[in-house]
This record gives C-alpha cells, structure tokens and sequence, in this order.
C-alpha cells in the first residue's frame, strides 16, 4: 500500500513526532487496491519516530510509528 499522512496533500499530517496519541486515535492512512484505511493507535503514548514518508510504498506488518507507552 502506500503511507499517506494527512487525509489530503494540503491538510496537516495527522500525527508529528513528540505528539501525544490516544487509543484509536488515527495515525495515518493507508492506500490497498485504491481503498483508503485509517490507521488507528493501539494504546495512548507518545510518538517517538514516524518510519515511512508521505507517499512511501508500504508493506504488510512493516513499523510506521514508534510509540512510547504512557
């Protein structure tokens, strides 16, 4: 698929680096076979790095965020 992180190009990204996140908060979007996927936060904690750039080719199970726990 491929990694969007705002919902349009003159949108914000959804999540930055140093941001805090809550559980099913939505991290980015991901593009497969031209549906659009949310892609949600697991459990709330605070961006640490963002793997992948806007419009990045990406990989089933591949990391895009690492979060740390809070």
């Amino acid at each position: 698929g491929t990694f969007y992180a705002s919902s349009t190009p003159d949108d914000p990204p959804f999540v930055k680096k140093g941001d805090s996140v809550k559980k099913g908060q939505t991290l980015c979007i991901i593009e497969a076979m031209k549906i659009m996927n949310e892609i949600e936060a697991e459990f709330d904690g605070t961006i640490t790095d963002i793997k992948a750039e806007n419009g990045d080719p990406v990989e089933y199970n591949q990391t895009l965020f690492i979060i740390d726990p809070s």
